[in-house]
């Protein structure tokens, strides 16, 4: 018989939004960010998404992984139903694959996940009674060449040749039975009886009554690490009480994690303004850091001259104090004859820095003298006007003085030179 079609299975995840919820959550910084490798993260994107595009029915999550030594840690997860085909059926298996931190450079961790009404096939080639799962793909994963999309492909085929999970007989509860079907050839799980073997909403078709069902339930051992996604076993009794508890629990539990939302995003925000404030801090504490090198800098250059003008002082002095008996003896010297000058050229240009700088005192006493007053302001130009025109003779005078002088000095090193080639 040919197994009916899926009804009221859940819906594919929106492509678009399951690439905006992995950006988001990837791009994320701080105490929330997930703990996975900078330099990783694309590629864990990219998994996901190729994921999502090849099997729909697998959605990426973010929830809390619980490790052996307790420790707990917010990680990916990829949870849904792989499809299989067992005796000419497809089958969903449900399942949910943890995206360890160190991934993808190390494998990630598989758990079949049963739903109360489907047991844990044991013993089992690839899964363990708590429903890890260990295929040759993981045990040979090598990075950055395995992907998600072909471990899921080798979970498909490898559930394929022996289930992992059935379905666990219940009685049944019409009391006039329909006929069941022989047990399946082989296959080692009990009948489904006929009318009432149909799997939970998640698992994909129904089966017809001819086939055992390789499903997964309940199971009597530890829970696998789910961690926020929660336990996966319902309450068996629909006791008013017990519900009414199980719902007061949980509305418990939802205002204690609203409040912890709400604490941690205020103490987020806070730890941002105090990191900013660090930051500003930070870049004063340079600034003044450079500020204080550079009066440093400063005051060791001032010492320096200091030493200098300490040091000319006391040349300057010790001067004065052994020439102070001939200054006695030069009182009677005429200042303009106290230097004689080597030649004409030296004489010429003597004479004309003394007038220039001559008529500059001159021009600065009129300066002062009109601005006190003491001298009519037409008189003043004229008298600036002559002044200026006699020190423009003596500067232009000077300056070629002054190249006769180089002229010279140039004749001179080229006869010397000549001198020593000879």
């Amino acid at each position: 018989m040919v197994p009916p079609a899926n009804q009221g299975g859940p819906s594919p995840p929106n492509p678009h939004l399951t690439q905006q919820f992995l950006s988001s959550i990837l791009s994320q910084r701080g105490p929330s960010a997930l703990p996975y490798s900078e330099d990783t993260k694309w590629l864990i994107r990219q998994h996901l998404v190729s994921l999502t595009d090849a099997y729909p029915s697998l959605e990426p999550k973010t929830a809390t992984f619980t490790h052996n030594d307790g420790r707990s840690v917010n990680l990916l997860q990829a949870d849904g139903t792989i499809p299989m085909s067992f005796q000419g059926v497809t089958y969903n298996i449900p399942v949910v694959i943890w995206l360890m931190e160190s991934y993808p450079r190390h494998p990630p961790c598989v758990y079949v996940n049963p739903t109360r009404d489907m047991i844990i096939k044991r013993p089992h080639a690839h899964v363990n009674p708590s429903g890890m799962v260990s295929v040759p793909y993981l045990q040979n994963w090598v990075y950055p060449s395995s992907n998600l999309v072909d471990l899921v492909r080798n979970l498909s085929m490898a559930f394929g040749r022996d289930p992992p999970l059935y379905s666990q007989r219940r009685p049944n509860p019409n009391p006039n039975p329909s006929p069941s079907p022989s047990p399946s050839h082989g296959s080692g799980y009990g009948p489904a009886p006929s009318g009432h073997s149909s799997v939970s909403s998640n698992l994909g078709p129904a089966v017809s009554a001819g086939y055992a069902r390789p499903t997964i339930p309940p199971r009597a051992y530890p829970p696998s690490p789910y961690g926020s996604g929660g336990s996966f076993s319902r309450p068996q009794s629909d006791d008013p009480t017990e519900v009414y508890k199980r719902n007061a629990i949980n509305k418990l539990v939802e205002t204690v994690h609203g409040d912890v939302v709400g604490m941690r995003k205020g103490r987020e925000a806070e730890m941002e303004g105090m990191i900013n404030a660090q930051a500003v801090l930070r870049q004063r504490e340079e600034q003044l850091n450079k500020g204080v090198k550079e009066m440093q800098d400063e005051k060791e250059g001032l010492e320096q001259q200091l030493q200098m003008i300490l040091m000319n002082t006391d040349v300057l002095e010790a001067w004065l104090r052994e020439n102070e008996a001939k200054r006695r003896n030069l009182e009677s010297v005429d200042v303009d004859a106290a230097f004689d000058c080597v030649d004409s050229l030296s004489k010429q240009m003597l004479e004309c820095t003394a007038g220039d700088l001559a008529i500059e005192d001159v021009i600065y006493a009129l300066d002062k003298a009109v601005q006190e007053g003491a001298i009519p302001f037409d008189q003043y130009l004229r008298n600036v006007r002559l002044l200026s025109r006699e020190q423009f003779f003596h500067r232009a005078t000077a300056t070629k003085v002054r190249g006769s002088q180089m002229q010279a000095q140039v004749a001179n090193m080229a006869s010397r030179i000549s001198q020593f080639i000879s």
